[in-house]
């Protein structure tokens, strides 16, 4: 009498998902994935149209912004603002790209009204938009922050910062007329990426040195996958702050600006072993 086989024939290389939240390995039942393996996908799909479609909630994320600013008044003086974009609502936003990067006449005159537009710049302005994941910015941003501004509080130098800035419906242009309405010499947008089949809750960096409107990518530097599955707040926040000192030493974003903060580490580290 022969033994039963398996009904699903295991992959050997499925070993490696013990290290990535890649689909590797899977498995077959016949000719087909294994009925979990395809619910799983069917999930992840759902989850990464969730993340684009399900509207950020600003009044917790307002609320959140509030407390950390009230605990952190030496670098933020000011209450965080909310803004909108051109783009509406979310169709507009997803159909009109165009619109997502620059604000609502109301938005503009509510900058204008801060009065952060005068001869002496502030350092940093930063910006929080929903981008393309909502779960992005709800679940990582007020936790950067956090990771953030005490590498800033710690840092050598003085960082000014203008108010924080929530936009919705806005993309990662928007930052350049955010910062350059407020009179910033940096701006650095928060924003959720565009998700993935594994990484709905991806929230992005993008780092400008002197923003206006009409600045292309090239202009801007990127620290990507930012989440719990990825890239730590408190790591994100290192490379920043490198790129942020960086930038103000150099006067330059882009492509001009190197991220060499992990030669940074390693030179620490050598040198530690040094003088053992």
């Amino acid at each position: 009498m022969t033994g039963h086989k398996p009904s699903v024939i295991a992959n050997p290389w499925r070993r490696l998902s013990a290290w990535t939240d890649a689909r590797i390995g899977l498995g077959r039942a016949g000719i087909s994935l294994p009925t979990h393996e395809m619910l799983a996908f069917q999930l992840a799909h759902a989850q990464a149209r969730d993340a684009v479609h399900l509207p950020l909630d600003t009044s917790a994320l307002m609320k959140d912004l509030a407390e950390l600013t009230e605990r952190i008044k030496a670098l933020l003086p000011h209450e965080p603002v909310h803004l909108q974009s051109q783009a509406s609502d979310r169709i507009t936003y997803l159909q009109r790209p165009d619109l997502g990067r620059r604000l609502s006449q109301k938005s503009c005159e509510a900058l204008d009204r801060l009065g952060h537009t005068g001869d002496s710049p502030v350092d940093l302005a930063l910006v929080v938009a929903d981008g393309l994941s909502s779960y992005g910015v709800q679940e990582n941003a007020v936790g950067f922050l956090e990771a953030l501004l005490a590498n800033l509080e710690a840092d050598d130098q003085t960082w000014e910062l203008a108010p924080l800035i929530v936009v919705s419906q806005g993309r990662v242009a928007i930052g350049d007329d955010v910062g350059h309405r407020l009179n910033a010499r940096c701006v650095v947008v928060l924003i959720g990426e565009r998700p993935g089949l594994s990484s709905p809750d991806s929230l992005g960096l993008y780092l400008t040195w002197a923003p206006e409107p009409g600045l292309t990518d090239a202009s801007r530097n990127c620290i990507s996958n930012i989440r719990p599955a990825g890239l730590s707040f408190e790591e994100a926040s290192r490379r920043l702050g490198y790129l942020l000192r960086e930038a103000r030493r150099q006067e330059v974003s882009g492509v001009p600006l190197k991220d060499r903060s992990e030669e940074t580490v390693i030179d620490q580290g050598i040198g530690n072993f040094l003088l053992r």
